[in-house]
């Protein structure tokens, strides 16, 4: 019914203004009595065989949902009642900010695929806190991983303090941490992937980490554009850092192959076009570091057997963000199948 009925609708409007009100729909909808069980009974699958325990966390599935949706932390219970395994907000930063002037994402509907450069918008960390306070402990506890990133104003030789403001605001309320330093969208930001800024920003977190009573695992979301020098070097950072996985890939900034007339917008491109670099930056991770720490294998995954082949290739968990958007919440439950299937 999504790809039949809903999205052809939803396509006819502007991207941003309809994500804002798919998010709207989806609040009012679970507010409703019974609707919360009708959903998660057609597209939740609760079987012991599709669980997964990685980096010390348990995951009641593989599939979740990447950063970039719920950037904000607004519809985390509503997402995760349709069969995600863990929801991941973010990117988060210390201040609010409005993000690059609109009109900032695009649809590449000949090529499946999205182009945003919404440049870290979001309410601000201490905001999404709040809303986080709300994700019960025990049964219905949502699996959150909280994205974190810095300001837009911050020069890079202040990043360290914007990623440990977040991290402290957020500790109590995400299970898991993603530092963003990949994202095309924040000028310069990526200069941070370079091995010596890397190295320090993840060992002053990870030394954060250690001083709590509780760590919480911290990973770090990379760039499908690295050379295999530079995934190298990520090899060793993990390593030397200790942090406990990486997640492959964000956006990328290529347009090899692209059909679309919006092909040439800047920002980051994600969907089908970059489904074969990131599992091959995943395979290479994998098998270079001998399969050291996990991976969460991420983009464009259209199908269960796009899933398959980011876990074959040496995804512990994937997740959706693209794919999510053209296919629908059925994509979930297809892949959990496809994976019960063997």
């Amino acid at each position: 019914m999504y790809k039949s009925l809903i999205r052809p609708i939803l396509f006819r409007f502007d991207p941003e203004k309809i994500h804002h009100f798919t998010f709207s729909s989806i609040r009012f909808l679970n507010s409703i009595p019974g609707v919360p069980a009708l959903i998660h009974s057609t597209y939740s699958l609760n079987d012991p065989r599709l669980e997964r325990e990685v980096f010390g966390l348990k995951f009641k599935n593989p599939v979740g949902l990447a950063a970039g949706l719920d950037k904000d932390a607004i519809a985390f219970k509503e997402l995760g009642n349709m069969g995600f395994g863990f929801i991941e907000i973010g990117t988060l930063t210390p201040k609010p900010q409005e993000g690059n002037p609109k009109k900032r994402l695009f649809r590449l509907r000949q090529d499946s695929a999205l182009i945003n450069r919404m440049g870290f918008n979001n309410g601000g960390v201490a905001a999404a806190a709040e809303r986080l306070k709300k994700n019960p402990s025990g049964k219905n506890h949502v699996l959150i991983g909280g994205n974190i990133g810095k300001n837009k104003v911050t020069p890079n030789e202040e990043a360290v303090n914007d990623y440990i403001i977040c991290f402290e605001a957020l500790y109590d309320y995400v299970d898991y941490f993603v530092v963003n330093v990949s994202s095309p969208n924040t000028p310069n930001l990526r200069e941070l992937q370079d091995k010596e800024p890397l190295t320090k920003l993840l060992s002053a977190l990870m030394e954060k980490n250690a001083a709590k009573p509780k760590q919480k695992p911290i990973l770090l979301k990379i760039a499908p554009d690295l050379t295999d020098g530079q995934l190298l070097d990520i090899i060793d950072i993990v390593k030397e850092t200790g942090i406990a996985g990486v997640i492959a890939t964000n956006t990328t900034i290529s347009r090899e192959g692209l059909l679309s007339d919006a092909k040439n917008e800047t920002g980051g491109l994600s969907g089908k076009p970059l489904a074969k670099r990131s599992t091959e930056v995943i395979r290479f991770l994998s098998e270079k570091s001998g399969k050291a720490f996990p991976i969460i294998g991420v983009g464009g995954i259209h199908s269960a057997d796009d899933a398959i082949e980011k876990l074959e290739a040496g995804a512990s968990l994937i997740q959706l963000y693209t794919g999510f958007v053209y296919e629908g919440p059925q994509l979930i439950k297809d892949i959990n199948e496809r994976i019960l299937e063997g």
